[in-house]
């Protein structure tokens, strides 16, 4: 670990090195990557000068433990120095682990409701404002590519777009089954019923990412339908795109605009097929070892909100560490959570580092 440590140490001065010619001033996309690199190995860097400072310590307290006067107060400075270390070590490795490289994409991310009628419709409604107002915390933005909404205020479906810096990193973990016991809306007895509904979060795929032959493509146009009302378009300006060889069928009706929309369209439906190859590409690791914080497959359920209680249990995490309060969530702290589940998969990784190594 120390040796690879030094190599990038000495990468990292010789980016900023190169950084301070002015020729590189005529090429903006090499110094943005540039850029890019030295930021990335700053962290790592700036952890590894402080652990090596923590050991010079260490190394000039010694000679005190055989002072009988300082010999205790340089033991207890020594173990304080060994505890800071060793945390620094470990999160020395976590910042060396593998970064996965779409954690600075924009996310599709797609709300359906499941079981439980007209109340899973709610609260999959409950879920977008969750995601919507947590979003707009933390300064992204947020467009709706496709809504079919209930007469009662639910939806059955919805997809969009959440664009922000590290957006994908921290919105992975929430793909999968989200349950909600609940006394609804709906109900006139008072008895608590339980719905669910499913999350979908993919990065969004640039070009580079992943190339759509437009030969493989069926677009076809329609009117914007919906509950009803003046969201309604009465213009074919709405898009279904089909992907011929896999089956994948996106739609948008958002935009008034039929060339906004099958932008839009052509943009998801890129993301679903990339992310049908990462899969793919993950398949044989996932086999091998899957992580603590779960596959992120719609097919599994991930958490429960018990609302009478105000608690959230998130089934990936254990102990104490895997509840959270219900009302806080749902208005868009999402934050504690997150931390949590990204410390859960850190961990895991670590943990399998381990073994392997």
């Amino acid at each position: 670990m120390f040796d690879k440590l030094a190599e990038l140490e000495k990468r990292y001065h010789e980016t900023a090195g190169r950084m301070e010619d002015p020729a590189l001033y005529a090429d903006p996309a090499a110094y943005a990557k540039l850029a890019r690199e030295q930021k990335e190995l700053e962290p790592v860097v700036a952890a590894y000068a402080e652990y090596r400072r923590l050991q010079g310590e260490g190394e000039a307290l010694k000679p005190l433990l055989a002072d009988p006067e300082l010999r205790e107060t340089a033991q207890e400075e020594l173990a304080a120095l060994a505890a800071r270390a060793a945390e620094l070590e470990t999160h020395i490795k976590m910042l060396l682990l593998p970064r996965d490289r779409d954690d600075d994409k924009n996310v599709i991310m797609e709300i359906r409701a499941g079981t439980g009628g007209e109340e899973a419709a709610l609260f999959a409604a409950d879920l977008y404002r969750m995601y919507a107002m947590y979003a707009e915390k933390k300064g992204w933005t947020t467009e709706i590519a496709y809504q079919n909404d209930t007469e009662l205020g639910g939806v059955k479906e919805i997809s969009l777009l959440i664009s922000g810096a590290g957006a994908y990193a921290r919105l992975k973990y929430e793909s999968g089954v989200h349950c909600v016991k609940r006394i609804p809306a709906t109900e006139s007895n008072g008895r608590v019923q339980t719905s669910t509904a499913t999350v979908a979060v993919l990065p969004e795929a640039a070009d580079v990412d992943f190339a759509l032959d437009m030969n493989d493509l069926r677009i076809d146009t329609y009117r914007s339908s919906g509950a009803g009302g003046q969201k309604v378009n009465k213009t074919s300006s709405a898009i279904r795109v089909t992907h011929i060889p896999t089956g994948t069928v996106v739609a948008c009706q958002d935009e008034r605009s039929q060339y906004k929309n099958k932008d839009r369209a052509l943009s998801i439906l890129r993301s679903k097929l990339y992310e049908a190859e990462r899969s793919k590409r993950d398949a044989a690791v996932a086999a091998e070892r899957r992580s603590q914080v779960g596959s992120g497959s719609r097919s599994e359920r991930i958490r429960t909100y018990f609302i009478l209680r105000s608690q959230v249990v998130d089934h990936r995490l254990s102990g104490s560490a895997r509840s959270f309060n219900s009302e806080t969530l749902l208005n868009g702290a999402l934050d504690e959570l997150i931390d949590a589940l990204t410390l859960a998969d850190q961990t895991e990784k670590l943990r399998a580092a381990g073994d392997e190594a």
